[in-house]
């Protein structure tokens, strides 16, 4: 997966920054998560989806607190969570993200902490998967017999290193600014995707200002064809 060393890579977020998630597959998933951790640890409905937002909140990922604090297995987590019969249904994208992507010059990553068979699943129904150089899922963020995926800094630098670059030749796109950060301090570029963030919580100096973890903010994936990240 080497790239030539001066050519950027880019490295795209997939929920909330290829798709608008929190109207097709975010609901689903949260339900399934709740679901699945009152079931396997005996807690009730709000006790399970508090846990839920600690544990996303603390480590970045529920998934994390699951294993370090519970036990569970990963790959058990991911495919009870995962399934989503409605998924092709409600995943929708625009000719013009098809078109800006295919016109971005460098290789071109997803990165996202989801497991393979769902995101697989959705860049498929989104028409996207064959304009991406590869599909980086939480699977291949494994270091040191642990799960370590966004916003791990270590992971990131691994992962430039895996792909032929330095840090500074990738080019992060995410909605998350806990990744951004992450990446920032990995010492890759970092882009702000905002498209969809009417739909998630922020407060109100990160809606005005542009946060030290941010590059770049866009709305718009034919914005990175603008000029530098």
């Amino acid at each position: 997966m080497a790239a030539a060393p001066r050519r950027k890579v880019w490295l795209f977020d997939l929920d909330d920054t290829l798709h608008d998630a929190h109207r097709s597959t975010m609901p689903g998933l949260s339900l399934a998560m709740g679901r699945y951790i009152e079931a396997e640890l005996g807690l009730s409905k709000p006790e399970a989806d508090a846990l839920r937002r600690r544990y996303f909140q603390r480590y970045g990922a529920t998934l994390l607190g699951l294993v370090r604090h519970h036990g569970v297995r990963p790959a058990h987590f991911l495919d009870h969570t995962h399934r989503l019969p409605e998924l092709e249904a409600g995943v929708r994208c625009h000719r013009h993200d098809v078109a800006a992507l295919a016109a971005l010059p460098g290789r071109r990553y997803v990165l996202t902490n989801a497991p393979r068979a769902y995101a697989l699943r959705v860049l498929r129904t989104l028409g996207l998967l064959h304009l991406f150089d590869g599909v980086l899922t939480i699977e291949d963020m494994a270091m040191f017999g642990d799960l370590r995926p966004k916003p791990d800094a270590r992971m990131l630098r691994r992962l430039a290193a895996r792909l032929g670059v330095a840090p500074s030749r990738c080019v992060l796109v995410e909605d998350s600014l806990a990744n951004l950060k992450g990446a920032r301090r990995a010492g890759m570029q970092t882009v702000w995707m905002r498209r969809w963030l009417h739909a998630l919580p922020l407060r109100q100096h990160e809606r005005l200002h542009k946060p030290p973890q941010v590059g770049r903010r866009v709305h718009h994936l034919r914005e990175l064809l603008r000029g530098p990240a």
